[in-house]
């Protein structure tokens, strides 16, 4: 799937949005100090103008306006956006591409992405800085060269249980992680690399049910459901997280995320 054409962000928006209330309650919360990783180094606050790409359920656009952001946000699947409405009813919520944003030039002040900008995505780059300010700040998460990735035998399964094609695509977007990758995309952009640190994201689920209902809601995994079945995927995913379960605690997976922030120059 080519992630800059203009159709394939509908197709990826139908994956995203195929377990929804899963990924919005059961695995979204991962990215919590990412998230505030993010908006303290972007010093977002009152009155701070933000636009969240790839949006999804609303989890980090909800935060940001508790924190008296005025909040704006795309995404492709539609079925996060519902649940988003809920969590950010004062936002500006709308189903679409960010690669060919509805704002304006110099909208706003800061743009975050959280996991949702990858390798392939210069557009996405390219748009945030048409709709930033001069001097605005971009702020991203993604999983980069980890020393602690407790899901990498999750993503090896999701990676060989689907059709080569989607393997193939999962290692170009994971492509970003490479060091010197993502300051490339930003200074093509027109992008200054100001801050590169390191987050922790953490998954935490009581029993096995409840971890492969999270484990399954991303829309990397719907080309594996569909290629090798439902129950062969459950099967091997739980076996691939089976080590970070302690009896009568359940499961706890951290991960190690990477955060950049850039200014336009």
């Amino acid at each position: 799937m080519d992630t800059t054409t203009d159709t394939s962000w509908i197709e990826a928006g139908e994956a995203w949005g195929h377990a929804a209330a899963d990924w919005a309650y059961l695995f979204e919360p991962y990215a919590d100090h990412g998230i505030e990783t993010v908006f303290a180094r972007t010093g977002v606050g009152p009155g701070t103008d933000l636009l969240d790409l790839a949006c999804g359920s609303g989890y980090a656009l909800g935060r940001a306006t508790r924190r008296g952001a005025k909040g704006a946000g795309i995404d492709a699947a539609s079925g996060l956006l519902d649940i988003a409405r809920r969590r950010a009813p004062l936002a500006d919520l709308v189903w679409g591409s960010m690669f060919d944003l509805p704002w304006g030039d110099d909208r706003f002040d800061v743009v975050t992405s959280f996991n949702g900008i990858w390798g392939g995505c210069q557009g996405a780059f390219d748009e945030a800085a048409r709709v930033l300010r001069p001097g605005g700040l971009i702020g991203l998460t993604f999983w980069g060269p980890a020393r602690r990735l407790d899901l990498r035998d999750y993503f090896i399964v999701v990676g060989t249980t689907g059709p080569p094609s989607s393997a193939e695509e999962m290692i170009s977007l994971a492509d970003i992680g490479t060091p010197g990758v993502v300051e490339d995309m930003l200074d093509r952009s027109g992008f200054d690399v100001v801050a590169r640190t390191d987050s922790v994201a953490v998954n935490e689920w009581p029993d096995g049910d409840t971890a492969w209902r999270a484990l399954r809601s991303p829309g990397v995994v719907v080309p594996s459901l569909h290629h090798s079945g439902e129950d062969r995927v459950r099967e091997l995913v739980l076996e691939a997280i089976a080590p970070f379960h302690v009896a009568g605690q359940g499961f706890r997976l951290e991960n190690e995320l990477t955060v950049v922030i850039g200014e336009l120059r």
